[in-house]
């Protein structure tokens, strides 16, 4: 099992996905410094075109398919952001023959946001798992591609590219914070930053109803798949995949929980502070618990908001509690 990713693969999945997304934003945030005791910098992966970072995943994974693939047909599963991504990327790359297989909870913004694709868009299943096993299985039927989410190499060497941004934009970068569902973000951000700057801490942070990422870690194990609780943080919920803990077991520095109703407070402290709506998945990452027992006083921390495909149901629901 491969337990490294040379900075050379993420440079060059750089310039893989360089011609169709530009750098997103590193923002500096005076009221999240407050909250957090630190000097805190949000690197916005909302502001991507698909609304999340796996836009970058999927088109480095597509750019790196033979023709032959490519003519054939690509599927994949998602709870939602993978498939936008994948459908972006086919659009761009000009693959014609695209299924993405959705669990019947997905978000109603990804669904309807994978709707504006000219895709095969089926709902099975009630967690993401049941949706990927499906996947696999027409995969099989019609002798398609197979676009993993975070379980891939070249999935995650183009997440990594947000790690080679932050260091470039922010060199002085001390910590990184990074929410953890699969592990491909985090994988790719660690194998970026650690070779950059050894010295950099990459922590993660996840929905305590789905702790796959810390489990996995505490055991010296991938725990893929994990049967989860319920959250609203559809991003983060499963598996913590097996490429991903081998590259990244040793460069994690710890992870992190949330609980249901932290999740809920971390999207509304960006509301309320930066005027950023993003989803429980890519909020997470601003919440206190990152910190830990540690004093981040004057540290330079980037927090790492993966998503921002946030249902007006769920903002309505958020506002509601939050605010009474």
């Amino acid at each position: 099992m491969r337990t490294s990713l040379p900075l050379q693969a993420i440079f060059e999945a750089l310039d893989h996905i360089r011609p169709y997304l530009d750098a997103t934003p590193l923002h500096f945030s005076p009221a999240l410094s407050d909250y957090l005791g630190a000097q805190v910098w949000l690197k916005l992966e909302c502001r991507q075109p698909t609304g999340s970072f796996k836009v970058r995943g999927a088109l480095n994974k597509l750019s790196h398919l033979q023709h032959s693939m490519r003519d054939g047909g690509v599927i994949s599963a998602s709870a939602g952001n993978h498939g936008l991504g994948v459908a972006f990327a086919a659009q761009k790359l000009g693959i014609q023959a695209v299924t993405i297989v959705i669990p019947h909870t997905a978000a109603e913004s990804k669904r309807d946001r994978l709707k504006g694709f000219d895709i095969e868009l089926i709902e099975e299943g009630k967690t993401y798992e049941e949706a990927h096993q499906t996947a696999l299985q027409l995969a099989t039927e019609r002798d398609w591609t197979y676009i993993p989410a975070y379980d891939d190499v070249e999935i995650i060497a183009g997440q990594g590219t947000i790690g080679l941004e932050i260091m470039q934009q922010h060199p002085a970068t001390e910590i990184v914070v990074v929410p953890v569902g699969g592990g491909g973000l985090i994988a790719g951000i660690a194998s970026a930053a650690k070779q950059i700057n050894p010295i950099c801490e990459v922590i993660g942070i996840q929905a305590a109803a789905s702790p796959a990422g810390r489990l996995s870690l505490q055991n010296g194990q991938p725990f893929d798949p994990y049967d989860h609780e319920p959250t609203i943080a559809d991003g983060l919920a499963g598996g913590f995949g097996k490429i991903p803990f081998y590259l990244a077991r040793m460069l994690i520095d710890r992870i992190e929980l949330c609980s249901e109703q932290e999740l809920k407070e971390a999207v509304y402290a960006l509301l309320k502070h930066e005027q950023i709506v993003a989803e429980p998945s890519g909020a997470i990452s601003v919440h206190p618990n990152a910190r830990a027992d540690e004093n981040w006083q004057g540290r330079q921390v980037v927090c790492v908001i993966s998503g921002g495909n946030l249902s007006m149901p769920l903002l309505r629901q958020i506002l509601r509690e939050t605010e009474e």
